[in-house]
């Protein structure tokens, strides 16, 4: 219930902004052609958002024969969230990141970068696939998924603003009031974005340490990916920044990455409530279900790279690191 009050604030919020960017480009039925397309953009992100994010980030399917133990984890894992195992798909990118699309818990992806793969240990990994999960599980992957479209939508319209609210003798505020319009528009829309998305974190951190048993292994994992994030770019997220607070750690971090904004929190202060709610816990269960260990799978000579073709003859494991 929370969550879906969450849902139709930030849907409300964002028409509102939509209208208010019509009146100043055409007056009265400026709005009203503001709202018809803001309920067109709902349905379409509604239906659609998903197809989009992972079309832009030019994610693939990622199939069981090639990481057949990454989809038992994934199986495992939302058997213990209680919702159905979702769809995995991976970009090709060396930073680490990870994120989760999808209108609700039976329509949802799961996507990890090839960087995380290559990068984290197996319970590492298994911990950020449950902070996914945590996402999914929460219906917080609606709010992402429409908020990235709407992201695009709202500076689209915000331009379109700055081209024609000049000439229009409608206009009530004038060629000022459209320059300032297409500053401020897109500023509010990542505000809105902040508002939630920091909470959000907390939450998903908190509810993944929950679903994996080990609160350790994701404070670990956020460690690392924080620091790897900073010597690697997702040129992606870096042209579709309004994607950023689709991932679990802030992709625009890289070289020349601007902070001012970030739809994340910091992430030491997320370490810090793991690591605490860790001193809380007396018995960790790893994915298995064993308690008092943590499931660990030792790097392979080829790293935790997921191969995109077997070489015939030769003695590559196929499955990669998970098989």
């Amino acid at each position: 219930m929370l969550n879906a009050m969450r849902t139709t604030f930030f849907l409300a919020a964002l028409t509102g902004l939509f209208m208010v960017i019509g009146f100043v480009v055409g007056g009265q039925p400026g709005m009203v052609l503001a709202l018809g397309f803001s309920i067109a953009t709902n349905a379409v992100a509604y239906w659609n958002a998903d197809k989009m994010i992972l079309r832009l980030q030019n994610a693939e399917p990622l199939g069981r024969s090639r990481a057949p133990q990454l989809f038992n984890i994934v199986e495992t894992l939302s058997a213990r969230a209680k919702i159905p195992t979702p769809r995995l798909f991976i970009i090709h990118t060396a930073q680490p990141n990870a994120f989760a699309t999808g209108r609700n818990p039976a329509n949802s992806t799961v996507v990890v970068s090839s960087g995380l793969l290559e990068n984290l240990e197996a319970h590492e990994v298994g911990a950020v696939i449950a902070h996914e999960l945590a996402h999914i599980r929460s219906r917080d992957t609606l709010i992402m998924t429409i908020s990235a479209t709407f992201a695009g939508a709202i500076s689209m319209l915000a331009q379109f603003g700055l081209f024609f609210g000049s000439r229009s003798s409608s206009n009530p505020v004038g060629p000022i009031g459209s320059i300032l319009m297409i500053v401020l528009a897109p500023v509010v829309a990542l505000l809105v974005q902040m508002a939630i998305s920091r909470t959000r974190e907390y939450e998903a951190d908190r509810d993944g340490a929950e679903i994996s048993g080990d609160p350790l292994a994701l404070a670990t994992a956020l460690e690392k990916i924080s620091k790897l994030a900073r010597n690697f770019e997702n040129p992606w997220a870096r042209r579709n920044s309004g994607m950023a607070h689709l991932f679990i750690i802030n992709p625009l971090a890289g070289p020349g990455g601007d902070n001012l904004f970030s739809t994340h929190p910091d992430v030491k202060n997320r370490i810090a409530a793991l690591r605490q709610m860790a001193s809380e816990v007396r018995t960790l269960v790893r994915a298995d279900g064993a308690p008092n260990r943590r499931a660990r799978i030792k790097k392979t000579g080829s790293g935790w790279r997921v191969p995109t073709i077997r070489q015939s003859g030769g003695n590559d494991d196929p499955s990669g690191p998970w098989g």
